[in-house]
């Protein structure tokens, strides 16, 4: 098996770039609208915003990789990175901090000229407590990085990458082709097609003994925000965890030539997905923003902290729905007081009780305007 960067013409990428020409013109007319969405919030509502999309992209491009993490650990260390509270909130998961700072620092620095310093640098944020394995520093020794799954003895390996010795020089041609490749603002066919070779083109590379998914996950947000000029306002990882067997075939496939015509196809309808998903989650911001506005004031304390519980786990909602049982850990208070609280926010139109007797539970009525 001969992989891309064994052929003699490596990194020379080939592709027909007129494979994306309707999902470039699809891509801008969603852009434009999630521009317009984006306009309409108020800062605060802005704010909240682009808080959902990082808090999305870290725990999606974790799970990527078969790490999860609690939304409340990911969101706090945000929230603590950008100094939104006085007092920084607990954070039990420290591989939920790493991921979540990473995402402030990526978004905050999308301008930033790419270096191979930048990429150690969010390496060493990435893994800040890490004991078990090598921080900040390109893989070593001759023990051939693969990829492979399956069981032992079945084993199946899908990649092999390049041997420690050229990393040095592999990864210095790699950040000279990106800051050599430049893009207009204003041409966003270019933009996709930079995004979805310079992450192919990393995760090909794979320098670290961990992580090269994360930080090439994290390339491709600065390349695209980098390239159209402005901070993304969607969730590229997102996209991608919804289907991430189709994503770790479609990068076998691109490792294995030159030709990465369907690569660049297959990357660029991730980005424009995510785009649409992002469409949805200011929909969200927007209907949280007035059902707070309506209720707000008619709840009681209890009620209203189990409310921005609710809303705080996002677009994806509160798993499992709220439950009596639920409503009592969070409230802290007896389950005649949790029924009592409920029902009141059924009448009120808060919430909308599913299913029945023991099984009952209520989900959120953001359909109430």
């Amino acid at each position: 098996m001969q992989y891309n960067w064994q052929h003699k013409n490596w990194p020379n990428f080939t592709y027909d770039a007129s494979i994306i020409d309707e999902l470039v013109l699809e891509f801008a007319m969603e852009t434009g609208e999630v521009k317009g969405l984006i306009d309409g919030l108020t800062k605060e509502e802005q704010q909240e915003a682009i808080l959902q999309f990082m808090i999305n992209e870290a725990i999606k491009t974790s799970e990527i990789e078969g790490e999860y993490h609690s939304r409340q650990d990911v969101m706090s260390s945000i929230q603590n990175r950008l100094g939104f509270h006085a007092i920084s909130s607990n954070v039990r998961d420290i591989k939920a901090k790493g991921i979540a700072e990473l995402m402030v620092e990526v978004r905050e620095n999308y301008a930033t000229k790419l270096s191979e310093s930048l990429i150690i640098n969010w390496h060493q944020i990435l893994f800040s407590n890490a004991r078990t394995i090598k921080v900040g520093t390109y893989r070593i020794g001759t023990d051939p990085m693969v990829i492979i799954s399956g069981s032992i003895g079945r084993e199946v390996v899908h990649y092999e990458a390049p041997p420690s010795d050229i990393l040095k020089k592999e990864m210095a041609e790699f950040v000279n082709w990106y800051n050599a490749y430049s893009v207009d603002s204003k041409n966003i066919k270019e933009s996709l097609i930079k995004t979805a070779i310079a992450h192919l083109y990393f995760e090909s590379i794979h320098p670290f003994e961990d992580g090269n998914g994360r930080i090439g996950r994290a390339i491709a947000e600065k390349c695209l925000s980098e390239s159209l000029g402005r901070p993304l306002i969607l969730s590229i990882s997102t996209s991608i965890e919804k289907d991430k067997m189709a994503y770790y075939d479609a990068l076998k496939q691109a490792q294995r030539t030159l030709d990465i015509t369907e690569w660049i196809c297959y990357f660029s309808q991730a980005i424009l997905n995510a785009q649409k998903q992002a469409k949805t989650l200011i929909r969200f911001t927007l209907e949280k923003a007035r059902f707070l506005d309506k209720f707000k004031l008619k709840l009681n304390e209890r009620q209203l902290k189990v409310i921005m519980k609710m809303l705080a786990n996002g677009i994806e909602g509160f798993k499992g729905g709220m439950t009596a049982k639920k409503y009592m850990s969070i409230a802290k208070t007896s389950k005649a007081t949790a029924t009592r609280d409920l029902q009141e926010l059924v009448e009120k139109q808060c919430l909308i009780p599913m299913g029945a007797g023991r099984g009952v539970h209520y989900e959120i009525n953001l359909s109430v305007f």
